[in-house]
């Protein structure tokens, strides 16, 4: 071999070995990065290897001549900070960390990678601001910093980042003003400044016209003030332009309509005022959304001739005349919203006939005539929203071919005729409302199987309801007031086990209600008042848990009130013009009730306040001894049962739970495992039912020594899922010792039913107290008491969170799973939901889907992400029933509580005018306003913005001792921001009705 070859071959050895030896360091500071990282699990994969370049094979690794170029550890649950020894990757380029848990300044280590060009610390808890030496990172091309909590002043130095082509800053806390250098960036193509209602007050900055490539302007909410200039005109490379949410006035102007790339624009809640403009020759433009404005005038003709146009987005404004027929002939047109405004005429007979049409919502006009036959034509229509408007006629024929409709809300129109057939069976459909028309005909046997909302009333439909009812299984809105039905009502509608609210009055119902109701665990409003049913009312009733609102007014029934009718924590109850003897339950012995039973010329109440006759007059002696003999009679025929029975009951009580019962103790009991089991009756001690098993309380010694008892019973289709939650709330419960959350006090183990023991609450839920369930107390849920019932829940939820090892989540927080003791002290309770955040590895025990509607996070309702801020989300509506008095899942008619309240709030409202009259006084204005302002802090939409339960505890806290009592206004507001991981798709989400289903 020559000398020359011989040190060739030398160089390729030692370059080999060089390449080894880098590889072998990146792996190592690799796995240095995890375990500064606290091992979070989803990189647990990440283990040594002998083979050097092993790590390029994970996942989150790119890399290029096995050097590694690109972290990608987006949503990783990472928490901490950035170490500086990340740069050691000396060939890194992109680094993404978008959706963890990393707090403190921004990480100026980072300015040490030389060669980065792509950095996502988006949704975060970055706070402070950007460093002045922000241009260190010279060859970015993308920076994205939205949602976190950068303040201050945009550094002048961003305008140095001369290859940046991204740059979002969305949803901060900036509060200075647009820095002019931003139009030093001649490469940029995105620039998104939107949520930053902080800003100082602008116009919108000249110096974006030297922006020659900008494609995307989003800039919502960003406190832009006075008119569109016509600046944006030199912009020649736009497509997309969101203004929206701001301050600015005056018309659009002209010169928008002259970009010929122009594709989407989005100038939604602002308060722009005048006229759509008449000039419109973009033939590129594809979306046209100026929805939720103060625009007045007409829909220009010319918007027709737009032949690219697929959105027409135009609702919440001042709009009137005729919708212009041209654009009904458009092909590509898509989606169009046009409701809430005084639009009149007829709808455009071609709406539909020569394009797939997939939104239709024009509620809330004048307009007239009927709807266009062949909005179904291409089979992609979503939803026909055409309420609160003078439509006349038939529905057309070919909605009953439409599989891909989602909704139809057409109340309160004129409509006349019959449903189509296939519109009852439609396959997606899940909102069928139609009421306040004059639609006729007979219910149909079959129904579409996601039908979950069927809304008919005010109507004229017919007959009787089909027994193939039961065959409807989703519904959960069954409203058929005030129609022509009649018959009875069949036993097979208490098999609809889903149904929420069954409103069945002002028909001709006759027979009685069938007993066997059960089923009807989940009915929370029953109205079958203004019918002809009789017979008694079916004890039953008592042991719907979720009933509060009951309407039996104007029909026959007869017979005495099912006295335990009185444990219901009903909100309403009407059982006046009917046939009822007998004294009513001594629950409903308060003036709240004094309407409730009139017109029962055979009831007799024990006080002078119920309008009705007193028990024990001589008018009523002659009632008053049949009952008593009758008692007397059945108390005789129950001691005279044979003794067997007796012992076959005492019997069962023992071994429900099997042959060979085990008792856990997890504290030093004064009872036995045998005074529990014969507490369990089979419904005179049921006080509730949860997702997971009965509760019962049980009187240990006949001295009101109670306990909550839950029990869980097997059964084999649902024993392996049961015994997962048992386990899991054991393991969960046995561990916690803390004065505000529900003490386990032991657990009872067999083959046929597990035991859950716990202490008794005396004074029940918060829910029953919020909804009046106590209306017979003297004790009112004041102020003082209902803010000591938040600082005590906050700090067992704290506790939970930062006190647990692992932490612990509940899932499931809500006013009725806040139980308060004697002294209305707060404890958390039910936790066969709660869940551990365990490391990878362990198994976990809840695969259930928890939350309820009203207080679930809309990030869990989505995405079933669990982290502690679906908690905080959960007890910030918790804080808005203490401070509004109004219920979770009703803030007004279309919106939950948090909805409502975070709208309340945005608009300037007086605080003051949404807290609840029952309790507000003048010397706690101010902490009830602080409570609810709290209250909208914890339900922000997006998480990262969410406090802390700690910080919570805090706050309140400060709360405590308010300095003076004073009237407080919504003058300063807190920042609102949502998700933005799909920023750009979400800026119109929430604004279509039927994205709402």
């Amino acid at each position: 071999m020559s000398k020359t070859s011989a040190a060739f071959l030398f160089v390729l050895i030692l370059t080999h070995a060089c390449s080894q030896l880098c590889d072998g360091q990146e792996q190592a500071i690799l796995l240095k990065l995890k375990q500064y990282w606290q091992n979070p699990s989803p990189i647990s994969h990440w283990i040594p290897s002998s083979n050097s370049s092993h790590h390029c094979s994970w996942p989150e690794i790119t890399c290029v001549n096995n050097s590694v170029t690109q972290l990608h550890l987006s949503d990783k649950t990472i928490g901490g900070t950035i170490p500086s020894f990340i740069c050691d990757l000396g060939n890194l380029t992109y680094i993404d960390l978008n959706y963890n848990n990393i707090g403190g300044e921004f990480p100026k280590v980072l300015f040490n990678c030389s060669k980065l060009e792509s950095l996502d610390l988006s949704q975060n808890y970055f706070v402070g601001e950007i460093p002045e030496d922000i241009d260190s990172l010279a060859r970015l091309g993308y920076l994205n910093l939205a949602s976190n909590s950068f303040s201050g002043e945009i550094p002048a130095a961003i305008g140095g980042l001369q290859e940046l082509r991204h740059l979002q800053l969305t949803s901060n806390q900036f509060n200075g003003s647009f820095p002019p250098e931003i139009g030093n960036l001649s490469q940029l193509e995105y620039l998104s400044l939107a949520f930053n209602d902080k800003f100082l007050p602008s116009k919108l900055p000249s110096c974006f016209k030297q922006l020659k490539k900008l494609k995307t302007l989003w800039m919502s909410k960003a406190n832009l003030i006075g008119e569109i200039p016509d600046m944006i005109g030199d912009m020649a490379a736009l497509e997309v332009l969101d203004l929206s949410q701001n301050e600015l006035t005056g018309k659009i102007p002209d010169v928008l309509f002259l970009l010929m790339n122009l594709e989407v624009i989005y100038l939604y809640s602002n308060k722009l005022s005048g006229k759509i403009p008449q000039v419109i020759k973009s033939s590129n433009l594809t979306m046209i959304d100026l929805s939720d404005n103060n625009l007045t005038g007409t829909i220009p003709s010319e918007i027709g001739k737009l032949e690219h146009l697929s959105g027409l987005v135009l609702f919440s404004n001042q709009l009137s005349g005729e919708i212009p027929e041209s654009i009904g002939r458009i092909s590509t047109l898509r989606d169009v919203r046009l409701f809430s405004n005084n639009l009149s005429g007829t709808l455009p007979s071609d709406f539909g006939r020569y394009s797939l049409l997939e939104k239709f919502e024009v509620a809330s006009n004048k307009l007239t005539g009927k709807l266009p036959e062949h909005l179904c034509n291409g089979g992609k229509l979503l939803g026909v929203v055409a309420f609160d408007n003078n439509l006349t006629g038939e529905l057309p024929k070919l909605l009953g071919n439409c599989n891909s409709l989602l909704i139809v809300d057409l109340r309160n129109n004129g409509l006349t005729g019959s449903i189509p057939d296939g519109l009852w069976t439609s396959l997606n459909l899940s909102n069928l409302v139609i009421s306040d028309n004059f639609f006729t005909g007979e219910l149909p046997k079959k129904v579409s199987d996601n039908l979950s909302r069927l809304v008919i009333s005010n109507n004229m439909f017919f007959g009787k309801i089909p027994v193939e009812v039961n065959q409807w299984r989703n519904l959960s809105v069954f409203n058929a007031s005030n129609n022509f039905f009649n018959g009875t009502i069949p036993i097979e509608l208490t098999a609809l086990s889903s149904l929420t609210i069954l409103l069945l009055d002002q028909n001709q119902l006759h027979g009685s209600l069938p007993s066997d109701i059960i089923s009807w665990r989940s009915l929370n409003t029953l109205n079958l008042s203004e019918n002809q049913l009789s017979g008694q009312i079916p004890e039953s009733l008592c042991f719907l848990p979720n009933l509060v609102e009951l309407e039996l007014s104007s029909n026959q029934f007869s017979g005495l009130i099912p006295p335990k009718l009185g444990l219901l924590k009903l909100t309403s109850l009407n059982l006046s013009s009917n046939h009822l003897i007998g004294s009513i339950p001594k629950e409903f012995e308060n003036v709240e009730y004094s309407n409730c039973f009139l017109n029962n010329s055979g009831l007799c109440a024990n006080t002078a306040d119920m309008n009705l006759d007193i028990c024990y007059s001589p008018k009523n002696c002659y009632l008053q001894n049949l009952i008593l003999i009758s008692s007397i009679l059945v108390a005789v025929f129950v001691l005279s049962l044979p003794l067997s029975f007796f012992m076959t009951r005492f019997y069962w009580r023992n071994h429900e739970l099997g042959s060979i019962p085990e008792c856990t103790a997890f504290q030093t009991l004064n009872f036995t495992m045998g005074s529990i089991l014969l507490g369990l009756k089979d419904q005179a001690n049921k006080i509730g039912e949860g997702g997971s098993g009965e509760v019962y309380r049980v009187d240990l010694t006949g001295n009101n020594n109670f306990v909550a008892v839950k029990k869980i019973s097997n059964s084999k289709k649902l024993e392996e899922q049961m015994e997962k939650e048992f386990q899991a709330e054991v393991m969960t419960l046995s561990r916690i010792k803390h004065s505000n959350i529900v003490n386990l006090m032991c657990c009872i183990s067999g083959e046929n039913s597990k035991l859950l023991v716990y202490e008794y609450m005396e004074n029940g839920s918060l829910y029953q107290w919020l909804n009046k369930h106590q209306a017979s107390s003297a004790i009112v849920l004041d102020w003082p008491k209902r803010f000591q019932i938040a600082v005590g829940a906050a700090q067992g939820l704290c506790y939970m969170h930062h006190d647990c090892s692992p932490p612990i989540i509940h899932r499931d927080v809500k006013s009725s799973n806040i139980l308060l003791d004697s002294e209305f002290n707060p404890k958390i309770a039910d936790f066969g939901l709660a869940k551990m955040l365990i490391k990878q590895g362990e198994a976990t025990s809840i695969s259930v889907v928890a939350g309820s509607f009203g207080y679930m996070a809309p990030e869990y309702a989505r995405t079933r992400r669990i982290n502690e801020k679906i908690d905080v989300y959960s007890f910030g509506v918790v804080l808005l029933e203490l401070t509004t008095g109004r219920r979770a899942n009703y803030g007004d008619e279309n919106r939950s509580l948090a909805e409502w309240a975070q709208h309340y709030f945005q608009g300037s409202n007086s605080i003051v005018d949404a807290l609840d009259q029952d309790v507000k006084e003048a010397c706690h204005l101010n902490q009830m306003c602080n409570v609810f302002k709290l209250g909208i802090y914890c339900t922000r939409t997006l998480p990262s913005t969410r406090p802390c339960m700690r910080t919570v505890v805090q706050l309140l806290l400060q709360s405590a001792h308010p300095p003076h009592c004073q009237v407080m206004n919504a003058e300063k507001k807190y920042e609102t921001t949502r998700l933005t991981r799909n920023s750009k798709d979400e800026s119109s989400s929430g604004s279509s009705n039927v994205e709402s289903v």
